[in-house]
């Protein structure tokens, strides 16, 4: 019979092995394993824990254990190689106890008949790195190993090779868990065990079950980074106002809205998405008009006939999502050169859209989780030059002044409240139609 400490292991094994390997988001692939199996919130907590630090560490983990291998481990032991990540993961950076860490390696090896001639291996290198391990990561460069070299460069050259390091070591960190409230910040404050950070998002460092905790159930708060809650408070106002928000999905800025007083259409491609957001709005109480569709042919086909344009936009466009790496490691291993060109098309192509949805007076935010300068800056820019829209600058009296480029955008670096546990990466610009002459 499996122990629940094998079990937990080889869970996180497999759906690393998924994240890894089968391109698949490590969102999707750990929901849909925790809802095969009926487990304990605090050994859910643990695997996704051991998947994290895995995706997050690789380099270094995999540095680490060719010093004890001859030679590279055959693609057909691939499920040896990932039991020798998630112990070393296990002794280098969670300090699980050498004998606990090395027993249930040799055991998830042992276990299936298939790798029993891995076991003596498994238990040599990992009774080596128990001793050995951590005085090599010392001599590690954990940027340089965890990092793609592409991703790198590019924040570099944006932000200064200083800045750059500080972004890509805040990614290592376990993220806080943030909450935009409803009413009464003090009390819940008090109820979620958080802190208010200067931008009013509450933040807490215990890790928890999000349905567990007070307020759920009753629709109180949602959770929230931070810095995604910025974009939608750069509206000049929202009390009465007739709004859209593009690629809503979960809804978080599409609740903001709401109860800043916004008549307010929520509108995402997919399904799965949009049944997350209703989810999520029923839970809360709120009301929105809910459409599933494609943005750019929903308002050629449908939405231009109405006659009636937009007092306020949002666009949360897509993109790498290079921005979250805390909370989201996978992002580092799925995405490529080739996407940030690929979504910059699309990104160019709904703000364009976006702008053909605002009236004569309206406004408009344009925001990614990304700081990469092509999905940013570079398509505010260009949308400028075509005279297609004005920058409408942000001001210290709106945002804290370090966030506010020369622009006049907001942008929000990863090591941003770095001793409170930093934050997503973010940009956004605000907008309003380039006024004829």
């Amino acid at each position: 019979m499996q122990t629940p400490e094998l079990l937990t292991r080889h869970l996180a094994i497999e759906i690393f092995c998924d994240v890894l390997r089968h391109n698949k988001g490590l969102e999707e692939t750990y929901s849909s394993c925790m809802d095969q199996h009926f487990l304990q919130t605090r050994d859910r907590t643990f695997i996704r824990l051991l998947v994290t630090v895995m995706l997050r560490r690789l380099g270094q983990l995999d540095a680490i254990i060719s010093v004890y291998l001859k030679k590279p481990l055959a693609e057909k032991a691939a499920y040896v190689q990932d039991v020798l990540r998630i112990s070393t993961a296990q002794l280098i950076f969670l300090d699980t106890p050498a004998h606990a860490a090395v027993s249930t390696g040799v055991s998830l090896v042992k276990r299936n008949k298939k790798y029993n001639g891995f076991s003596s291996l498994t238990n040599a290198v990992l009774r080596k790195i128990a001793k050995e391990g951590k005085e090599i990561v010392k001599k590690q460069d954990e940027v340089k190993l965890n990092i793609p070299d592409w991703l790198y460069a590019q924040w570099a050259k944006e932000y200064g090779e200083q800045a750059a390091y500080k972004i890509a070591r805040i990614g290592f960190q376990e993220a806080p868990l943030d909450f935009s409230i409803k009413s009464d910040s003090v009390f819940w404050m008090e109820q979620l065990e958080s802190m208010q950070m200067p931008t009013g998002t509450l933040r807490r460092f215990k890790p928890a079950c999000v349905p567990s905790l007070a307020g759920f159930s009753e629709g109180s708060w949602w959770v929230q980074d931070v810095s995604a809650a910025m974009p939608a408070k750069l509206f000049h106002s929202l009390k009465d106002k007739i709004a859209i928000d593009l690629c809503a999905a979960p809804g978080g800025k599409t609740a903001q809205m709401i109860m800043g007083g916004a008549e307010v259409t929520a509108i995402d491609v997919s399904l799965n998405r949009i049944k997350r957001l209703r989810e999520n709005l029923d839970r809360l109480g709120l009301n929105a008009k809910i459409i599933c569709a494609d943005v750019k042919k929903w308002w050629n086909e449908t939405g231009k006939k109405d006659a009636r344009r937009f007092d306020v936009v949002l666009l949360d466009a897509p993109c790498s999502a290079t921005g979250t790496l805390r909370r989201h490691p996978d992002v580092a291993f799925h995405r490529t050169p080739e996407d940030i060109k690929r979504l910059n098309q699309t990104q160019q192509e709904l703000l364009r859209t976006a702008i053909d949805m605002m009236n004569e007076e309206g406004e408009l935010i344009y925001c990614v989780c990304s700081i990469l300068p092509q999905e940013g800056r570079m398509v505010i820019d260009a949308a400028v030059k075509d005279n297609l829209a004005e920058r409408v600058k942000i001001t210290p009296s709106e945002v804290p002044a370090e966030m506010i480029t020369q622009d006049g955008d907001l942008c929000i670096l990863p090591y941003f409240y770095e001793a409170q546990g930093g934050c997503d990466g973010f940009f956004a610009a605000r907008l309003k139609k380039k006024r004829t002459k």
